[in-house]
């Protein structure tokens, strides 16, 4: 088989799994992990080799770029401290016990340890969300796990950067701490910069296909460029999406913005595929090259890794939770979670794409690389299967979902809206104003119920008539009476209309 082959049968092989996900309300992360290691069992699966350098921007700089772009800068002022803490501590303490658990049975050399280290330290909020867009929990410890996983690859990229520059050079000298010493502000303030020049292009380009594209040709540019300076490429890439995000203002295009959310979900998910399947295609490689003994070695020490990881995490998680305790108690702001919270936030420690991307990224000649990409995918592969099976039943079985609570505050904000739009219109004067003022008054006397309003009733009469005004549209397609660019431009208005009168389910477009 071909790697393009390959390719296509675990895509279909997802697509069928991920309906399996989504009815089990099991995080996708872990069902393709699995599958990336079936489909890379098969006889004549290829070995495709994939350029270190290429494969940190290739599948690192899209994720960033999404998850940044739509990440409050508010709430990582509120949650600034605990951030801190997964993000930088979190990180550093699994790192520390990584290295702790390599000296102690495998006797990995330290640079070589804190690489390890640095790969498995970092979670990927991807299968925790996964788990929660259908079991809503607490907002503050939603922002948390989105939050960290933007700069926890900070955090470990530049420890792993650190430690390949010191395996590298055989030592640190004061030019390698002056560069690993710049290269985090350096990359922030280059990450601003060019979101700023980002920001006055896009105007040019929008409500185009070029617009789409520039959106990627920036995402992997800021990386490479941070690079190439040796800059933190991780924190250029975050920090230049939130500077374009905040330069955003009410009036740039919804079309385009409607469009590009749909490219970048499926590119996301895309990555996800290819980079399971690549990591299960290289551990093939590897144990067919270990012998017993070294497979066996390797296991075992998979084993302690994953524990450790494991360990590292939940002990930071209710560590803090009691300082912050001790705290609150005596007069800090800053309020704990609760314990179930706590425990939620300590296990929903999976690792993903951050710790693949950095496990191929290893030269090639860099000393236990076999033993170290086989730990990483275990770490993964343990952590999404275990953990991320586990999420859901944990958040049921200590009634940690607010899936009412989450429905009344889109209720009220909905709300919200059309009072601000009431307000607007109130200078305003003449028969269509009333109409549209009658309209937003409906909208803000609805009923938190769906189905007992005047709103509902309209929208549902809307429904029949857009479906009406499909068949009709058909209809003169087939009959030859409208042209194909003519159809296709209606067809998408009707789309729209559609779109509006259906339910917050037809209007989603899920991951899984």
């Amino acid at each position: 088989m071909t790697f393009f082959e390959t390719l296509v049968a675990l895509l279909a092989v997802a697509i069928l799994l991920l309906q399996v996900t989504r009815r089990m309300q099991l995080p996708y992360p872990g069902i393709l992990a699995a599958a990336g290691v079936a489909v890379a069992m098969l006889p004549g699966a290829p070995v495709i080799p994939i350029d270190p350098p290429t494969a940190l921007a290739l599948f690192i700089a899209p994720v960033l770029v999404d998850a940044a772009y739509d990440f409050p800068l508010g709430a990582a002022r509120r949650m600034a401290l605990p951030l801190f803490v997964y993000a930088v501590v979190a990180v550093l303490v699994t790192t520390g016990v990584v290295v702790s658990i390599s000296a102690w049975t495998v006797g990995l050399p330290l640079a070589v340890a804190v690489t390890l280290g640095a790969i498995v330290a970092p979670p990927d909020a991807a299968a925790a969300t996964a788990v929660l867009s259908n079991l809503p929990v607490s907002r503050r410890v939603d922002a948390l796990l989105k939050g960290e996983s933007l700069f926890n690859d900070a955090t470990a990229l530049l420890l792993f950067s650190a430690a390949l520059t010191v395996q590298a050079r055989g030592g640190i000298d004061l030019s390698t701490v002056v560069r690993l010493g710049l290269a985090a502000p350096g990359g922030i303030a280059f990450g601003i910069l060019f979101g700023y020049l980002v920001s006055g292009l896009r105007p040019v380009t929008d409500n185009t296909v070029g617009g789409t594209l520039l959106q990627f040709v920036y995402a992997f540019a800021t990386w490479l460029i941070a690079e190439r300076l040796h800059l933190s490429a991780v924190l250029a890439t975050v920090s230049s999406a939130m500077t374009i995000a905040v330069l955003t203002t009410v009036n740039d295009s919804p079309r385009m913005r409607v469009h590009s959310f749909a490219v970048w979900t499926t590119v996301v998910f895309l990555l996800n595929v290819v980079a399971f399947l690549l990591m299960g295609l290289q551990a093939r490689r590897i144990v067919e090259a270990m012998s017993a003994a070294e497979l066996a070695r390797a296991l075992r020490f998979a084993a302690i890794v994953v524990a450790g990881v494991i360990g590292a995490r939940l002990s930071v998680a209710f560590l803090f939770h009691a300082i912050v305790g001790f705290r609150h108690r005596r007069g800090h702001s800053l309020a704990p979670f609760a314990s179930g919270e706590t425990l939620l936030v300590g296990w929903s420690g999976m690792r993903g794409l951050v710790t693949l991307a950095t496990a191929f990224a290893l030269p090639a000649d860099f000393p236990e690389r076999n033993l170290v990409v086989l730990t990483a995918f275990s770490v993964v592969l343990a952590t999404l299967i275990i953990q991320g099976a586990t999420l859901a039943p944990m958040i049921r079985l200590m009634k940690l979902g607010r899936q009412e609570e989450a429905r009344e505050e889109l209720f009220l904000a909905r709300k919200s809206l059309a009072e601000a739009a009431l307000v607007r219109l109130s200078t305003e004067s003449g028969a269509e104003v009333e109409a549209l003022r009658q309209a937003y008054r409906e909208h803000c006397e609805r009923d938190a119920n769906p189905g007992k309003s005047e709103v509902d009733r309209r929208q549902f009469l809307s429904r029949l008539a857009v479906l009406a005004q499909r068949e009709r549209l058909e209809e003169l397609r087939d009959t030859d009476r409208i042209g194909p660019g003519q159809y296709l431009e209606l067809q998408e208005d009707l789309d729209w209309k559609q779109l509006a009168t259906g339910s917050d389910e037809e209007r989603r477009i899920s991951e899984s």
